[in-house]
């Protein structure tokens, strides 16, 4: 079966998406049993996407990559696949895949569909939106979108949703990468599929928990809607009751020297370590004393990759409980309400002060994360969707 993969963000660059797609389509190339009812025939995979390579050599990935390709060149690659999967909804790609008749899986890794910045965050006051494109309600969607962009680049970014829309809800199936991801978008034929990960790289941080004064991190990019301010609070008044730990600010991004004036603000010298954008071994190292990870999110993420990491190496996780992040965490971790800085607080200082507590729910996200969010279950559920569509695709040829 010949697979394409279409996506606007790829290695070298990083990100969830680039991981997820790298992921997939290693693991497509990789698979060697069949599904029950299944050809077992080869998977032959392609990846086109707008990211030029760097320094990267495609040459070493087990599958093509096309990079930078024109219409035209999209055109032919999509006339060629059995089957063609959108990392996004990219409206040219869409309109492409319908031109030529073959089946469209759309892959929701955020709410581009219903938001015109993708995020579905209300601004300036940083809250869930409360559905204003949804309820027809444009003017409102503009004057969120122009807090953070030009009049004209609001006004594009509103009218394309439009057709973005339109498309998405004529595709042959939308995935979407958690139940709450699914409910937001409300398109017809959607299924969830939660991403996965390789468990081997993710080293198991047991050893950690017995680290004294205990050390938490923040892993992630430093902007408004992860709410880093939020957590950097919540460390201030756990601090100030008596509450002994380390946290370390593992990441960059536009807020860095906000956060870091706050952080001296707040009195956190010795206590908070920026450390700035870390990946590969140096990531690791910077999280071999973590056993905790704080994920403040003001906003609904679909299925945040960071979390799954961090819940794959026996990380308590402390999510906002918001979205598909409350999702993905389920009841193997410890949640407050999103931007309760207080509540926050509390949950820092019965970690520092229990590391039984630690334990045991470091060892329930592992678990989660195996049973839930392995890259062999991801796989196997997109190998059972592209048959089916094939199949069906076959039966309309017959």
């Amino acid at each position: 079966m010949k697979v394409l993969f279409f996506t606007e963000d790829f290695a070298p660059s990083l990100g969830g998406v680039q991981t997820i797609v790298m992921e997939l389509a290693r693991g497509l190339v990789e698979l060697r049993e069949p599904l029950k009812g299944d050809s077992g025939q080869p998977f032959d995979v392609t990846v086109a996407t707008r990211t030029p390579a760097g320094d990267m050599d495609d040459s070493r990935l087990p599958f093509r990559v096309v990079r930078e390709p024109s219409v035209i060149q999209l055109f032919d690659l999509f006339r060629g696949a059995d089957v063609i999967h959108l990392a996004g909804a990219s409206i040219v790609p869409m309109i492409l895949g319908l031109l030529v008749r073959k089946p469209v899986v759309v892959e929701h890794h955020g709410y581009q569909s219903i938001c015109p910045s993708g995020n579905y965050l209300h601004e300036p006051d940083k809250t869930t939106c409360p559905g204003h494109f949804e309820n027809g309600n444009y003017r409102e969607c503009l004057r969120c979108e122009l807090v953070q962009a030009t009049c004209f680049k609001s006004m594009w970014s509103l009218t394309m949703l439009f057709p973005r829309r339109w498309l998405v809800k004529r595709v042959a199936a939308n995935i979407a990468v958690s139940d709450h991801n699914g409910f937001r978008i409300a398109l017809p034929r959607t299924q969830t599929i939660y991403h996965g990960i390789q468990e081997g790289p993710w080293q198991v941080a047991q050893s950690s928990r017995a680290t004294t004064p205990l050390v938490l991190a923040y892993v992630g990019r430093l902007v408004p809607e992860k709410g880093v301010d939020i957590l950097l609070r919540g460390a201030s008044q756990a601090r100030s009751s008596g509450t002994q730990f380390r946290l370390k600010i593992i990441g960059d991004g536009p807020t860095r020297g906000q956060l870091e004036r706050l952080a001296n603000q707040l009195k956190l010298e010795g206590c908070v370590i920026f450390c700035g954008f870390c990946e590969g071994s140096a990531l690791q190292q910077a999280i071999a004393d973590v056993s905790v990870v704080v994920m403040p999110s003001l906003t609904e993420e679909a299925c945040p990759v960071t979390a799954i990491e961090q819940m794959m190496r026996s990380s308590l996780v402390i999510a906002a409980d918001i979205g598909g992040l409350a999702e993905v965490v389920g009841s193997a971790g410890l949640k407050f309400p999103p931007g309760d800085a207080g509540a926050l607080a509390g949950c820092i200082t019965n970690v520092a002060n229990d590391r039984l507590l630690v334990a045991s729910l470091g060892d329930a996200a592992r678990e989660r994360a195996l049973a839930v969010f392995s890259k062999d279950r991801m796989v196997r559920k997109h190998v059972a969707l592209y048959s089916q569509l094939a199949r069906h695709v076959g039966r309309g040829n017959a």
